[in-house]
C-alpha cells in the first residue's frame, strides 16, 4: 500500500516535507518506521512470513511486525496499528518496550532504495497464536521459533538474512534481558 510518510533529514529529523511512500523508496529520502518483535516468556519469538507479493524480501521469515510510520502518526500510533492491522493484536503502550532506533540503509535490485530510521521494540506476547488474525497482503504466515533463531548463524529455512545478524542479536540481548529481569 502506498502511503503518505514524513521525510526525514539523515539524522532523523523531520524536514517538514511529506511524500508517498512508493517516492521515497525511489528517491532514497529518509523516514521512520517500526519494527515489534513479539516474545513469550518461554523464549520464544514470534516471526512473520512476507507475503511473496511483497516488493522486499518476499516470502522471508522476519520481525514479528514492521511498518511505515504515517505523516503525522507518532511512533507509538504507528506501532499499535501495525500490530493490530498485520497480526490483529491489539496492544497497549505500557506494553511496547523502546530498545533504540537503527539508522538501516539498503538498495535494493528492483530499484527501491531504503534509507530508514527504525524505531525498534520489543513486547511479550500474551495470548494464544490461535487468536490471531494475519493481514493476508503483507502476512502470509506466523509463526513462533526458539528465541536462539535471532542469535544462529544458519541460514534457517529463508529465516532471517544473515546480513542483519548483529541486530538480531542485540535484538535477542534485550528479549534475553526482560525475560529473565522479573
Amino acid at each position: 500500500m502506498d502511503e503518505l510518510i514524513d521525510i526525514l533529514t539523515p539524522d532523523g529529523k523531520p524536514t517538514g516535507k511529506t511524500a508517498l511512500k512508493s517516492e521515497a523508496h525511489k528517491n532514497g529520502w529518509f523516514h521512520a518506521t517500526v519494527h515489534i518483535w513479539l516474545f513469550t516468556s518461554d523464549e520464544k519469538i514470534l516471526l512473520q512470513k512476507r507475503a511473496l507479493t511483497k516488493k522486499v524480501f518476499p516470502g522471508l521469515w522476519d520481525i514479528s511486525v514492521a511498518g511505515h510510520i504515517a505523516a503525522g502518526e507518532t511512533i507509538i500510533k504507528s506501532a499499535k496499528r501495525e500490530v493490530f492491522e498485520e497480526i490483529g493484536l491489539k496492544i497497549e503502550e505500557k506494553d511496547l518496550i523502546k530498545i533504540g532506533t537503527r539508522i538501516h540503509q539498503v538498495s535494493h535490485a528492483n530499484g527501491i532504495q531504503d534509507n530508514e530510521h527504525h524505531h525498534v521494540f520489543i513486547a511479550e506476547l500474551k495470548v494464544p497464536m490461535s487468536t490471531l488474525t494475519i493481514q493476508e497482503e503483507e502476512v502470509d504466515a506466523i509463526k513462533l521459533f526458539d528465541l536462539s533463531t535471532l542469535k544462529s548463524t544458519e541460514n534457517l529455512e529463508n529465516v532471517l538474512l544473515p546480513r542483519f545478524h548483529e541486530y538480531y542479536c542485540s535484538v535477542y540481548n534485550k528479549i534475553h534481558q526482560q525475560i529473565h529481569k522479573r
